[in-house]
């Protein structure tokens, strides 16, 4: 009882503000820049995996299992940094104008891309993860998210990174939805998140986090988005409107061959929507081989009822069936099952 009133005193008192007025305050903040210390946890429930531990711990990939510590600058739209720290080396994306580079400390490697390709697109600069880096990243996919199917409520004050912060919470209200609530601490002053967790549904525990454990909105130094490779480092150059062009035209050489290979289709919306996936070949992918079976054993994946095998995880799940078809989705085993009946998702 004490513990709980210790941390109700430790709540900013902070004016009312409705889940309305939050969602108009993220989607209108204006961010000159920043820089600060960010924590990520992500503990999706996976088996482990070697390659993203140990010396692996300063790769951009390793993000989805385990704690990181991140540094990120920004300075406007064109200037951006982030460099994750592992126990062995760093990581870092450095974007400045016309110049981006990725570089790896532990392999001395490093990628310089010039050009601007517009984004989205074959040959733009890839991301290395495609997990949020920082809480602004976080906070765009999870208001993306908001529809019919979306209830939206506040939550209690709190102090991230000694600054006072608002709640809102993000419920979905299908209940076959792994994910049970989205959490975004705003800044109450500059209403920018400083901290996101996604909690699955039925746990009071975060799957994912990432929050300011330091934080400043004063523009950084230019000087933080110059770099120059330390002597011995590996420099490839990479022309990304080049590669833009080249990815174009190998689509467009076999648009005709992958659209016969591969089928697909989305069943449902929003929070408990499923991707349905089929190749041409499916029955040599089907879960009756020999390597495919040693493959879901070794994720880990358990045996469904009606045929078939999933991969579960605490935020999504992957269903493989018997006749080659692939369904993935943030949503139970039972609606996996439910959508691969469903005639709609047979994809023949």
């Amino acid at each position: 009882m004490a513990a709980k009133t210790l941390a109700v005193a430790a709540e900013p008192d902070l004016p009312p503000r409705t889940a309305a007025q939050l969602l108009v305050d993220l989607q209108t903040a204006q961010l000159d820049g920043l820089s600060g210390t960010v924590v990520e946890r992500a503990d999706l429930g996976l088996p482990a995996i070697p390659l993203l531990t140990g010396d692996q711990s300063a790769k951009l990939t390793s993000l989805v299992s385990g704690k990181h510590t991140l540094h990120v600058w920004y300075s406007g739209p064109d200037k951006g940094r982030v460099s994750l720290l592992g126990t062995q080396g760093q990581s870092d994306v450095i974007h400045n104008g016309d110049d981006t580079w990725i570089w790896d400390s532990q392999s001395k490697e490093a990628q310089h891309f010039t050009g601007q390709p517009d984004k989205g697109k074959p040959g733009a600069v890839p991301s290395p993860s495609d997990l949020p880096k920082s809480p602004q990243e976080a906070a765009d996919l999870a208001l993306k998210a908001i529809d019919p199917t979306t209830q939206v409520s506040t939550g209690n004050s709190a102090k991230i990174a000694g600054r006072d912060a608002y709640e809102l919470i993000l419920r979905p209200r299908d209940t076959s939805a792994l994910v049970g609530e989205v959490r975004l601490a705003i800044d109450a002053q500059e209403k920018l998140p400083l901290r996101v967790q996604v909690v699955p549904r039925g746990t009071a525990e975060p799957a994912f986090e990432v929050a300011f454990t330091q934080v400043s909105f004063a523009r950084p130094d230019d000087a933080e988005f110059v770099f120059n490779p330390p002597a011995g480092t590996k420099v490839t150059e990479q022309d990304p409107a080049k590669a833009q062009q080249e990815q174009q035209d190998k689509a467009q050489q076999h648009s005709g061959a992958a659209a016969d290979n591969l089928k697909s289709t989305v069943i449902g919306t929003g929070w408990s929507s499923v991707l349905v996936l089929r190749t041409s070949d499916a029955a040599a992918n089907a879960t009756g081989s020999p390597d495919a079976q040693k493959a879901q054993e070794a994720l880990g994946q358990l045996p469904l009822g009606n045929g078939g095998r999933t991969f579960n995880s605490k935020l999504f799940n992957v269903l493989f069936t018997d006749d080659g078809r692939v369904l993935i989705g943030s949503v139970t085993p039972d609606k996996l099952a439910q959508v691969a009946s469903d005639p709609a998702a047979a994809l023949k």
